[in-house]
Order: structure tokens, then sequence, then C-alpha cells
């Protein structure tokens, strides 16, 4: 029996990374998930194939989460197909890294919508059925880089820090309707993007890091599932899986 049997996850972002790792992890667990994406289609295809090879039930839903009626309109199919929501993972994020002399408008709109916009249009869209329903799991996917702030990414750092405070306010009005609302900061950790990164510079950032290596996406999804299924008493707070690169 898994800790999340009957469950309807929604986990945006799903198919790459740290998104991906949650759909799986959840889906063992034995929750029907929701696998968002933007633009990567057929790597979302293969994330509900994985979870199909071991009699997982998924559902791959194409919404960009920046635009509000994509968001909602998501949340709207996911209710007329499987009638609730139960876990809602805001994941899905974007980098358009540039110092301040160098960011342009642009730069920092589409980081902020994405990243912080898409956490609102999601959770306001889950809120409701959550309520009536006396149960949610609120998990937003922030970042070491909203607590202690990274060279050239002071977009990407805003709209993380953002989350934060956004979850401690959510976590205020919903909680005596059952509904925890919690984040996640992650510390570098090893996905696609990170693994591009030269040899030379992974080892300076590793040296920054207590623990002298990085973070596993797996990792990161099993906090997640933690704070899904078993953390009931806990809402309004921030869990750093970092290694010790934030403390």
């Amino acid at each position: 029996m898994g800790r999340l049997d009957g469950k309807v996850a929604i986990v945006t972002g799903a198919a790459k990374g740290i998104g991906r790792a949650i759909a799986v992890e959840m889906a063992k667990e034995g929750a029907k998930v929701v696998i968002n994406y933007n633009s990567s289609e057929a790597a979302a295809q293969e994330v509900a194939d994985e979870i199909a090879k071991f009699g997982g039930t998924t559902m791959v839903i194409q919404a960009n989460v920046s635009v509000a009626d994509e968001a909602r309109g998501m949340v709207k199919k996911v209710l007329d197909n499987w009638g609730r929501v139960d876990v809602l993972v805001n994941n899905a994020g974007i980098t358009r890294d540039k110092s301040l002399r160098k960011m342009t408008d642009e730069d920092w709109v589409s980081v902020v919508d994405n990243n912080l916009n898409g956490v609102y249009y999601c959770t306001t869209a889950v809120m409701n059925p959550m309520i009536e329903q006396k149960f949610g799991r609120i998990i937003n996917i922030s970042s070491y880089v909203g607590q202690g702030g990274n060279f050239g990414q002071a977009n990407y750092g805003a709209s993380k820090g953002g989350i934060i405070a956004f979850t401690k306010t959510a976590a205020l009005e919903l909680a005596r309707y059952n509904i925890t609302v919690n984040s996640l900061a992650p510390g570098f950790t090893l996905t696609d993007m990170l693994s591009k990164v030269p040899d030379q510079v992974q080892d300076q950032i590793k040296a920054r890091i207590p623990m002298g290596r990085f973070g596993m996406p797996e990792e990161m999804a099993k906090a997640v599932v933690f704070l899904a299924a078993d953390a009931d008493y806990i809402t309004g707070q921030q869990i750093n899986v970092n290694g010790g690169v934030y403390m």
C-alpha cells in the first residue's frame, strides 16, 4: 500500500529534472499523477511511459502556468476527469541569468511570470476544490537562491523568495480547511542544466557545499512526498534540501 494511494497530484513542469523525479516518486506511492509540461511534449510522455511500466496512472497536460487561463484550464480538466485534486506541486520554473547591468525587462518579467505568478494561478485554481473536500497539500518549489541570493540571478532569486513569502500567507489562510502549504528549497541539484556546466565550474560550486556534492532530483522528490504524505502538522515552512549550502 502506497502512502499516497487514492490521491490525485498535479506536478507542474514535470517533464524534466526535479519535476520528473517528483512525478515518478508520487506515482510509486500510489498517487494518480498529472504530468504538466509547457513545450517538452516528448519528455513528458517519456515520464508517463516510465510510470506506466510499474502500473501507475497518469494524465499528461500541456499548459503554460504563467498564463492564468491555461493554468486554471489544466486544473479544470483534472477535476472534470478525476473529480478531485489532493496535492499540488508548483515546480515549473525557468532561468534567464544575467547581471542586473545586462538584464532586460523581458528577462525579469518572463522569470517572475513563470516562477511566481504560475504558483499563484495554480494555487488559486485548486484552492476551492481543496476547501470543499477539507483536504489539500500544496508544495511550492523555491530555491536556496531565494534565501541567500546568487550572482546573476536577481530575477530568479526574487521569484523564489516571493514563493517563500507567498507560501507563508497561503498557509495562514488555508490551515483551517486542513490544507497545508509548504515550500521546498533545493540547493544545487544534478539536473540536465547543471550537468552541462564545465567541470571546473562544477568543482567550484561543490567547494561551496559543506557536503561536497550536488543533490539528486530523487532526494528532492522524497522530501516532497514527505510533505504530501506524512507532514500533517507542518505548514508555512520552508524545507531546505541543499547539502548545507545555506543554513
